[in-house]
């Protein structure tokens, strides 16, 4: 751990600040992300590159760093000839990356508690198809429980500070993440991509929060991936439903075509907008897909200021 206290101490003490969109940073330094694995590919071929873009995040004020594990399953490694026990190896590599990044952040004089999230994608997420976007695979919550739980132990193993159960589209993958992280002694936090007052398969976040209100593991319950307009009213379900602290991380408000794998339409995402967020019972607050550094330095400097 590279902080003398925990993620969840520090949300019951104030606001803590995510980093932003790893892929948009990577791209940003001249990497080619178009293929199924995303980052996770670097993982692989360039994993110093994922430590700089950790890094990148660190200095421009984020506490927490979110792993290049999203899109890094067993199955989506075994399409490209990879093995589950090398697999593993790069699962387990990608919390060392971030650990590095935050040694390197506090060699060069970063001095306030870093904490690393390992981040578990959806079922969506490996078939890259943009269907995280939509849930309702035609999947039972075994099967999605048996598909989560052999990374979430590998990851777990990794010594990970949280993990994070990110970009949810469905209520039913979310009651299988649920089960799977029962028993792996690392605290995890819950966040819906989402529509509205809706998850993205159409479940009313009332019900959807609801699964998470009772379970010991889950130290914060929000919303990530969505839209910033979509954002407050998410936070304020969130706090009344479950009690937990709000985890809060929206992309740019741009749109994702999964058939061209590109973003179009304009950045509606503002720094300022956290207060807002913060004031509804958001505490671990950042920012997904299209925003940077400097946005993330923007967060920090509204929630520290």
């Amino acid at each position: 751990m590279t902080s003398t206290i925990t993620l969840a101490e520090a949300l019951a003490a104030g606001p803590v600040v995510l980093d932003g969109g790893m892929s948009n940073q990577l791209e940003s330094a001249g990497h080619d992300l178009s293929d199924e694995l995303w980052s996770a590919r670097l993982l692989a071929e360039q994993p110093e590159a994922i430590t700089e873009a950790h890094l990148a995040y660190f200095e421009a004020g984020a506490d927490v760093a979110i792993t290049s594990s999203y899109q890094a399953t067993f199955e989506g490694f075994g399409k490209r000839g990879i093995g589950r026990e090398r697999a593993a190896e790069l699962l387990a590599l990608s919390v060392e990356l971030a650990r590095e990044a935050a040694r390197q952040a506090q060699r060069k004089g970063v001095a306030r508690p870093l904490w690393v999230a390992a981040s578990v994608g959806p079922y969506g997420a490996m078939l890259a198809d943009g269907s995280e976007y939509r849930g309702r695979y035609g999947l039972s919550v075994d099967e999605l429980e048996r598909f989560h739980r052999p990374r979430l132990e590998v990851l777990a193993a990794a010594r990970p500070d949280v993990l994070a159960l990110e970009t949810v589209p469905d209520a039913d993958e979310a009651e299988a993440l649920l089960r799977a992280v029962r028993g792996l002694d690392v605290p995890a936090w819950l966040s819906y991509s989402v529509a509205g007052e809706r998850t993205r398969a159409g479940q009313p976040l009332e019900e959807a929060f609801a699964l998470a209100a009772d379970a010991d593991e889950v130290i914060a319950v929000g919303v990530n991936c969505c839209v910033p307009e979509d954002v407050e009213r998410a936070v304020e379900t969130a706090a009344r439903v479950t009690g937990k602290p709000v985890v809060v991380y929206p992309n740019s408000g741009e749109a994702w075509d999964a058939e061209a794998r590109a973003w179009n339409g304009r950045s509606s995402f503002t720094p300022e907008e956290v207060l807002g967020w913060r004031a509804s019972g958001a505490r671990l607050i950042g920012g997904c897909c299209r925003v940077g550094p400097e946005a993330v330095a923007g967060i920090a400097r509204s929630l520290k200021a």
